[in-house]
């Protein structure tokens, strides 16, 4: 089982823009993490929208135009459960990648949120569902969040006259 090792974070997100990013496919399982998500940027005082795409291939986009509109950071959520056929791997990769290259591009944080199961019994266990053993969707957020944060100091003015590394000054 995952989740062995998490840290512990208590992130204060007040004033911050996140959009929620979640596929449709796997209802209850969604609603889980959502609600997982929501809980999370409320526990920080963050401020949220939530977006709904059709399913987890459509997160890269809904992703990028969430990074484009201004949100601070993004949290993006999914479930792909495995079938008979090689959709599953495309689908993931496809999703992977994509969130990945959103968050490069744009330099907007991504929560990773895209569950990738064999079954729906693992799913709904991750969901933060009463009985689940995790709640992915509450890291996801989090994980955004804490990126954010962490990574603000490095985007403040340096003093004047200051060499920045990489600078030829």
């Amino acid at each position: 089982m995952s989740g062995v090792g998490a840290p512990s974070m208590n992130l204060d997100g007040t004033g911050l823009r996140v959009v929620v990013v979640a596929a449709s496919w796997h209802q209850v399982v969604m609603d889980g993490l959502v609600a997982g998500a929501q809980r999370a940027l409320a526990d920080a005082h963050a401020e949220v929208t939530l977006v709904r795409v059709p399913g987890s291939f459509e997160l890269p986009v809904g992703a990028l135009h969430a990074a484009r509109s201004g949100a601070d950071a993004v949290v993006a959520l999914g479930v792909v459960i495995r079938g008979g056929t090689p959709h599953f791997d495309y689908v993931c990769q496809a999703a992977t990648e994509g969130l990945t290259r959103v968050a490069l591009d744009t330099g907007v944080p991504v929560g990773f949120g895209l569950l990738t199961c064999d079954d729906e019994a693992q799913a709904l266990d991750r969901a933060g569902l009463p009985g689940s053993h995790e709640d992915k969707g509450y890291e996801a957020a989090q994980a955004a969040v804490a990126t954010l944060l962490a990574l603000r100091p490095l985007d403040a003015p340096s003093p004047a006259g200051a060499r920045r590394l990489g600078s030829r000054s």
